[in-house]
């Protein structure tokens, strides 16, 4: 709880600058107060798609016994006396799950795109979004804020090669990403599917992943986008059933293996041989050869 506290802290700051104390509708308590949890909204844009019931069931047990130690952050909303979440759905939707009848809530006064974009930042400050989730939210802050990766890189507090590499999973197939989302693959596995060249093998790629370790994922990529070998043609002319007594003629009366690989206008013709001193004899045989 106290990480979550950190990171909305800072999203309140990066967004609003260093002092939020006039957008709070009361300068007591640190600006808190309980609130009827049926006069809260959710948001209906908030980035959070996917709640795991698991860990909800955690969060209620946890609010049963010790209450709610971080307040979520709320604004009026447009219907009087309601309010709409910016930041802490999760917190609300456990809250009413545990039982409660109100909740300590932050109240600020702020415009639509702040609110958008307050509650992206808080939301891609913790940890348990699922690797689309972060994704879109980073492409949203740029495609509805006008931010560059770098300037998203600074709101959420990390590296900008964190925030290029989430971004690449946005063009993974659709059933790829929702496998991401469903937790079948990890970031990790998603990367891996990126690795294989061929687009259209990415979801067949995805699905041999499920229930491999990345490491292996990245394996299965590499061995995805070797090319197969081919193998010469043979010369119409030339039966293989020829090439394969030829050898063994050839091998008897030189006592070496002998490999004989015949293309449409040309071949290859490989001799063994074994050790320093046989390979001195074959070589002195073959500059006596006239053919």
């Amino acid at each position: 709880m106290a990480g979550a506290k950190m990171g909305l802290g800072g999203g309140l700051s990066n967004l609003f600058g260093s002092d939020t104390s006039d957008l709070m509708e009361e300068s007591l308590d640190n600006g808190t107060k309980n609130l009827p949890l049926a006069k809260i909204e959710p948001n209906p844009d908030q980035p959070r798609k996917v709640f795991d019931q698991v860990s909800l069931d955690e969060l209620a047990e946890s609010i049963r016994l010790h209450g709610v130690i971080t307040p979520i952050t709320v604004r009026k909303g447009e219907k009087d006396g309601y309010y709409q979440i910016i930041a802490g759905e999760r917190r609300w939707r456990a809250a009413r799950q545990a039982g409660l009848e109100d909740i300590p809530a932050m109240v600020l006064e702020a415009e639509e795109d702040e609110v958008m974009e307050l509650a992206l930042i808080e939301n891609l400050q913790r940890q348990d979004l699922n690797p689309i989730e972060e994704a879109e939210g980073y492409e949203r802050l740029m495609k509805q804020f006008g931010l560059t990766q770098e300037q998203v890189a600074k709101r959420v507090v990390k590296s900008r090669s964190a925030v290029a590499n989430a971004l690449r999973l946005l063009a993974l197939p659709t059933e790829v990403r929702t496998m991401v989302s469903e937790g079948e693959l990890s970031g990790g596995h998603a990367r891996a599917v990126l690795a294989v060249n061929e687009a259209d093998k990415r979801i067949e790629a995805a699905r041999q992943m499920v229930g491999l370790s990345v490491r292996q994922s990245e394996a299965l990529a590499k061995r995805m986008n070797k090319k197969p070998v081919e193998k010469p043609e043979q010369s119409p002319e030339v039966s293989v059933d020829y090439i394969a007594e030829l050898e063994k003629e050839l091998e008897g009366a030189l006592g070496r293996k002998i490999s004989i690989q015949q293309g449409k206008h040309s071949g290859q013709l490989t001799l063994e041989y074994y050790g320093a001193e046989d390979l001195e004899r074959l070589s002195e045989a073959l500059r006596n050869l006239r053919v």
